[in-house]
């Protein structure tokens, strides 16, 4: 199925678990945002990871099978982080889990970053911040942002409301902010409604039986 028209998912309100969510299925065909270096680039943009100009910049300089490549690493860096999500959900993040990250922390290290000074205002009146910026050199430079993305669920997100949707054929997964953690669904728009169709037609179908 062509994925391009349809636009990525992004309800999980923690960008490391969209990340993990670029695979899913929506309606009932899979699909993966990331299958390949284009869609790699597209779900980057809508995920407002890189910057337009650098997507703009990187496309010019390198091959689609050079992103292509990196979209291979992004898939099984996806599937890893996946894994160790699922198997910590639910309850907090102890001191013995750190040493399953180093494949985290491993791509971490590989990050191109500098700091700077900017100004911030106009019309002559400023103000002056120090800004963290990245180079954005390479196609493999684009796995950063997600990697950052990834250290950031772990180190800023409470496990314990990390959930999957209780949809029957749902895959995707969200953090649960809401008042008192009572959140089910990936959304109601996706997971919800289903969800309410099939008990309404379920009490249909128990009067008729009665």
């Amino acid at each position: 199925m062509d994925y391009r028209p349809i636009p990525a998912i992004f309800v999980a309100d923690a960008p490391g678990l969209d990340f993990l969510n670029s695979v899913a299925t929506p309606v009932d065909v899979p699909i993966d945002w990331i299958a390949d270096g284009e869609g790699l680039l597209s779900w980057l943009a809508q995920a407002g990871m890189v910057p337009a100009p650098a997507l703009a910049a990187l496309r010019a300089q390198f091959t689609a099978a050079e992103f292509d490549t990196v979209a291979c690493e992004a898939r099984a860096l996806r599937e890893w982080f996946r894994s160790f999500v699922r198997d910590k959900k639910g309850r907090p993040l102890a001191a013995a889990d750190l040493g399953e990250l180093a494949p985290l922390n491993d791509l971490l290290a590989r990050d191109d970053r500098y700091g700077e000074v900017v100004a911030v205002g106009s019309d002559g009146a400023a103000t002056f911040e120090y800004r963290v910026s990245r180079r954005w050199n390479t196609p493999e430079s684009l796995l950063m942002p997600i990697a950052e993305a990834l250290a950031k669920l772990v180190g800023e997100q409470d496990f314990t409301h990390v959930k999957a949707c209780e949809g029957p054929k749902c895959t995707l997964l969200f953090a649960d902010h809401t008042r008192g953690h009572a959140r089910r669904w990936c959304s109601m728009a996706i997971c919800g409604n289903r969800a309410k169709v099939a008990a309404h037609r379920k009490r249909l179908k128990e009067r008729e039986s009665a």
